[in-house]
């Protein structure tokens, strides 16, 4: 018996979800469905994929070396349906993107635009998804591409099921209300009361290492996810912030100079690995690093 890539996709969702039960929510099937198709699938593999822990069930050795032949072969069929679909056309369909707050607001929405403006059968779809989020996204074929960015600090781990290609860079800046006395070195600011991203991102942990390697620790007064809030009471000229230079907003008015010493941020896009990407992905990632400059 062949293997069937509907059951292959049951095996890898219940990879990514962790119990039948989810599985069968996510796919709109009963529990029971799920199970049936996945001892099918065992039949068909002709080997153990699955064992019982108690009510949950886990993947066997065997079972995680067939999720990630399952990913492989999903991607290549999904591969090959969208390049008939495009072929001797323009690019057509959804392009689902996945991007971080400041690269949607300040390059990919933009691109997008531009984008749907040359080839209008195309549908661009986008959702909000820090990069430890993104990611992992696109190796369960919830986007074709995901916008990422990395302080290039050792801390964005390097996949072989990923291809990186680099758009642009920027630089982490000091913001300032207008009018605040000139600094040239981050800890200038120490005795400045500040306002930082959410404490568990990864931009609040470099921002307070930065200032301790300086010699002081910052006095944090607001946190906030949103980086018009972070903007808006650096204006009201209630604190100062540190923020990659997409992430500052013209539109309020504050001083905005790069960290000393300078750190820079890699702003890149990342596709699977093990197929090339269809055309309307390859259109994006072509307008995105024109919009980049």
């Amino acid at each position: 018996m062949a293997l069937d890539p509907g059951r292959l996709r049951l095996l890898a969702e219940l990879s990514d979800l962790g119990t039948v039960r989810a599985v069968a929510q996510n796919l709109t099937m009963s529990p029971s469905a799920v199970s049936q198709q996945l001892a099918v699938l065992e039949r068909e593999a002709r080997t153990k994929l699955l064992e019982r822990h108690g009510r949950r069930v886990v993947l066997t050795p065997a079972g995680t070396r067939l999720v990630a032949h399952a990913r492989e072969i999903l991607e290549r069929i999904e591969s090959a349906e969208a390049d008939l679909r495009e072929l001797g056309r323009e690019p057509v369909g959804p392009v689902r993107v996945a991007a971080f707050a400041s690269a949607l607001g300040s390059v990919v929405i933009p691109a997008l635009a531009r984008l749907a403006e040359k080839y209008p059968q195309l549908v661009p779809v986008t959702v909000e998804l820090e990069p430890q989020e993104s990611v992992p996204a696109l190796r369960r074929g919830e986007c074709d591409v995901a916008v990422v960015a990395d302080f290039l600090d050792g801390s964005t781990p390097l996949d072989s099921d990923i291809v990186t290609v680099p758009v642009t860079g920027d630089l982490l800046t000091v913001v300032r209300p207008v009018g605040h006395p000139t600094v040239s070195d981050l800890s200038d600011l120490a005795g400045e009361r500040f306002v930082l991203d959410s404490a568990n991102s990864h931009l609040s942990h470099l921002v307070l290492r930065l200032c301790r390697q300086s010699g002081f620790e910052p006095e944090v007064v607001g946190r906030y996810r949103s980086y018009s809030l972070l903007l808006q009471q650096v204006e009201a000229g209630r604190a100062v912030t540190v923020l990659p230079g997409l992430a500052v907003d013209r539109r309020y008015r504050v001083q905005a100079t790069p960290v000393e010493p300078l750190v820079k941020r890699q702003i890149s896009v990342v596709t699977r690995a093990g197929s090339t990407p269809r055309r309307g992905v390859q259109a994006f990632i072509e307008e995105l690093r024109a919009a980049a400059g």
